[in-house]
């Protein structure tokens, strides 16, 4: 399946030492000829981090894409009835993103973009990048997983000497499990060996 022409929500929530893996993945959407939107959270506009800048962040996005940001509710609210989406990425996804959307909570851009796509009944594709994902969070996981039209990125442990809890996406997927979950289908092997000596 290609990507051409398709109409695809990208979600950042405020996983900041990601960006650099995700980052290169959205311009690789663009250069397989989607069309991509990028959504932000308040926290990635606004959140200077040691990984960088907001503000520098935030121009790599427009650069990449040529889009409007999405960054406030009233400009998320369209892309359910208005403008639909093929598919919504959420790259990184928070633990705290990650259990406000497994517990129905829509306060963000990029949770709201991801609401009005199931509303659709299209695809939402997460790729998740918590320090608890094998805590508290597990839960939360769990529940998204076993929920009609979300699909996830290839996970696993980044750091299990240090972090034992913590899960991280394998970024570099992201184009294939969203071509799979356009198809109805989840990417595998969802749990993949992210951690390298």
């Amino acid at each position: 399946m290609s990507l051409k022409g398709k109409h695809i929500g990208f979600g950042l929530t405020g996983s900041h030492c990601t960006y650099d893996e995700v980052i290169p993945q959205m311009k690789k959407l663009v250069e397989m000829g989607a069309k991509v939107t990028p959504f932000v959270t308040h926290t990635v506009a606004s959140t200077d981090t040691k990984f960088g800048k907001s503000e520098e962040w935030i121009q790599k996005i427009k650069d990449i894409t040529k889009e409007e940001i999405v960054d406030s509710m009233p400009k998320a609210e369209p892309f359910g009835p208005s403008t639909p989406l093929d598919c919504m990425v959420i790259a990184p996804m928070t633990g705290n993103s990650t259990s406000k959307f497994a517990n129905a909570m829509t306060d963000s851009p990029v949770l709201m973009g991801a609401k009005a796509t199931l509303r659709n009944g299209k695809p939402v594709v997460l790729a998740i990048s918590t320090n608890d994902a094998l805590g508290l969070n597990g839960v939360n996981i769990m529940r998204l997983m076993a929920t009609k039209n979300i699909y996830f990125v290839p996970f696993g442990q980044d750091n299990p000497t240090v972090k034992p809890n913590s899960l991280v996406a394998r970024m570099e997927a992201l184009p294939e499990t969203i071509e799979s979950a356009i198809a109805g289908k989840q990417y595998q092997p969802v749990l993949v060996e992210k951690f390298r000596d």
